[in-house]
C-alpha cells in the first residue's frame, strides 16, 4: 500500500483577478495540490508567502503597479531559510524574461498555453526543486547557452550608464558628445545583444548582470 502523498501547497499571484479564479478552479480540480492563497500584487504575494508558507508561488511576470514577478521572485527565494518555490506561468517568451526570471531564481517557467497536466506535472517538479520548463522556453535556454553572450562595447556601456540614470536621447547625446541618431544606433545594438526590446528592460537586464551600478 503506497503512502498518501501530501498535497502541495500553492500560492497564486496574477494580476487579473479572472485569470486568477480560472487557474483556482483548474487547481482545485487535482487532488494532490492546495491553493492556499492568492494575490494580485507583488508586494500581496510577499506578505501572504511569509505568513502561508507555501510550498510553490505560481507567479506572473507582468503585475501592473509596484514590483513585478521577477523582483517578487528574487525577493522570496532570496529569504534566508525558505524552503518555498517559484513556477513562473506567463504569456511572455522573449529571451530577456526567461533569463530575468531564471537569474532571479525561478525553479520553473511555464507558458500559459500548455495542457492542465503539463502544469501540475511542473507544480509537483518545483515542490521538489526540480527545474520544469516548458519545451519553447527549454529550446530558447539551450540556444542560449550555446550561443556566446555578446559583450557591449566601451561606448555602448557609457550610454546604458546613462539609460540607467533615466537620461533621455537628447541629453544622453549632449552628454556623450554625440548626435542623438547616433544614440539610437547604439541603443538598438544594446537592445539585440541584450534581448529586450524596451529602455526598462535593457536597464533592468543590466542591473541583473552587473553592467551598470
Amino acid at each position: 500500500m503506497t503512502a498518501h502523498r501530501a498535497p502541495v501547497r500553492i500560492l497564486v499571484c496574477d494580476d487579473h483577478a479572472v485569470v486568477r479564479a480560472g487557474l483556482l478552479a483548474l487547481l482545485d480540480s487535482a487532488p494532490d495540490i492546495e491553493v492556499v492563497g492568492e494575490a494580485g500584487t507583488g508586494e500581496e504575494a510577499l506578505a501572504l508567502a511569509a505568513k502561508l508558507t507555501p510550498d510553490v508561488v505560481l507567479m506572473d511576470l507582468q503585475l501592473g503597479e509596484g514590483i513585478d514577478g521577477v523582483e517578487t521572485t528574487r525577493r522570496l527565494t532570496s529569504v534566508p531559510g525558505a524552503s518555498l518555490h517559484v513556477l513562473v506561468l506567463t504569456t511572455y517568451d522573449t529571451d530577456a524574461d526567461i533569463t530575468r526570471a531564471i537569474e532571479a531564481g525561478a525553479t520553473g517557467y511555464l507558458l500559459k498555453a500548455e495542457r492542465p497536466d503539463e502544469l501540475f506535472a511542473a507544480i509537483h517538479s518545483a515542490a521538489e526543486g526540480r527545474t520544469a520548463l516548458s519545451p519553447p522556453v527549454a529550446s530558447r535556454v539551450m540556444a542560449n547557452l550555446r550561443r556566446p553572450r555578446p559583450t557591449l562595447t566601451d561606448r555602448e556601456r557609457d550610454i546604458l550608464a546613462q539609460l540607467a540614470r533615466g537620461i533621455g536621447n537628447r541629453d544622453i547625446a549632449r552628454a556623450l558628445h554625440i548626435s542623438e541618431a547616433t544614440v539610437k544606433t547604439h541603443l538598438r545594438r544594446i537592445y539585440d545583444k541584450l534581448g529586450v526590446d524596451t529602455r526598462a528592460g535593457a536597464v533592468a537586464v543590466a542591473k541583473e548582470r552587473r553592467l551598470v551600478p
